[in-house]
């Protein structure tokens, strides 16, 4: 059924379901898959290497709705520029340009859809936020494979089109044997100031604990939020960095309580329900950790795995909170506070750091 990566007892073990992603392998005449890249969501044949990009979801919000043909638009600039990737690389053997050329796979994905769902006011993990990540998972993979059909009109198709599910359904030449995938972006997320791929937010406020330093990094939309409607205040981000969620405060609006979802708030359930929807339409796999409580059970784990499996997905990684010792996040309340917090606020890379001094 699955194949385990992952580290072993790290806290953090991960499946790959290998007999879906062989049911949705382009190629099967290449070759059974069974191995993916380092995060799971490109599933790849010996030699095969992953092509990832990223559209940034909230770049898209106009006017408190998606504008569907900027974000259309983006998916067909973003696929012909993958694939002249494919052209002006340089692989270290022939072997990996023989089979990057052969398929001329590609893994267009998006993040930011957290943050996305906040400026919509739509709770994450709720049904409407379901349907929406559907939606947008189905327009990018359409919008991509119209792209990659004119890039075939004019380039010519991959090589191996002829012996592909592709061609013995029919659909028109496509220059890419495989369109769409949704990494984890954990970095270019950072750069670009927004939430990492379908992931909701970890937390609204947390510790980042970097040597002898802690960083409390509070969301920039949250910050944004909080200061144009004028509840604001160093006390509410320490209340907030002290469990990660918006606490009991009256002076934080409803509206702004509904739309901040943190992980942890998200039952298991409704984050399979996100991968799922968005794995629905997605050529290749999608990145996607279900964030379980530290009284998390072996049976409430093993559950997760069954239902993942049931689903479709093509993969699925569990994080247990605190099951590695020495987390890079974590919260205020679980630090030895030894004297008055001191905030100091500065931004770096699209987040606010208020500086702790204990």
């Amino acid at each position: 059924m699955s194949t385990h990566r992952g580290q072993g007892p790290s806290g953090d073990p991960g499946l790959l379901f290998t007999d879906q992603i062989n049911r949705a392998n382009p190629v099967p005449l290449l070759g059974r898959i069974e191995a993916a890249n380092p995060c799971g969501e490109v599933p790849l044949l010996p030699y095969e290497s992953c092509n990832l990009g990223s559209v940034n979801l909230p770049r898209f919000v106009t006017g408190g709705d998606v504008d569907w043909q900027r974000l259309i638009d983006a998916v067909a600039l973003a696929v012909r520029f993958l694939d002249d990737v494919i052209e002006v690389n340089r692989f270290p053997f022939p072997e990996l340009d023989q089979a990057g050329r052969r398929t001329r796979k590609i893994g267009l994905g998006f993040m930011g859809l957290a943050e996305l769902l906040v400026m919509l006011g739509v709770p994450y993990g709720s049904a409407e936020a379901v349907r929406l990540a559907g939606r947008i998972a189905h327009r990018i993979t359409a919008a991509a494979r119209r792209a990659s059909a004119e890039l075939a009109a004019e380039r010519g198709p991959f090589p191996c089109f002829e012996q592909s599910v592709h061609a013995k359904e029919g659909i028109p030449p496509l220059r890419n044997a495989q369109l769409t995938a949704v990494a984890p972006t954990g970095t270019i997320s950072i750069v670009a100031g927004t939430t990492s791929g379908i992931e909701p937010m970890f937390a609204i406020a947390y510790v980042r604990n970097v040597l002898d330093r802690h960083l409390i990094e509070v969301n920039p939309l949250f910050e944004r939020t909080a200061r144009d409607r004028g509840f604001w205040s160093e006390r509410l981000i320490a209340d907030i960095a002290a469990t990660g969620a918006l606490p009991d405060d009256s002076s934080v609006p409803e509206d702004v309580r509904r739309a901040f979802v943190t992980a942890a708030q998200v039952s298991p359930s409704a984050h399979l329900a996100m991968q799922a929807a968005v794995q629905q339409h997605i050529d290749a796999g999608v990145s996607k950790t279900i964030n379980l409580p530290a009284s998390a059970t072996v049976d409430e784990v093993k559950r997760v795995y069954l239902d993942a499996w049931h689903a479709d997905v093509k993969g699925i990684t569990i994080y247990r909170y605190g099951s590695k010792p020495g987390q890079v996040l974590t919260f205020l309340g679980e630090l030895p506070q030894q004297a008055p917090i001191r905030v100091d606020s500065s931004y770096a890379g699209g987040c606010a750091h208020h500086v702790c001094e204990f």
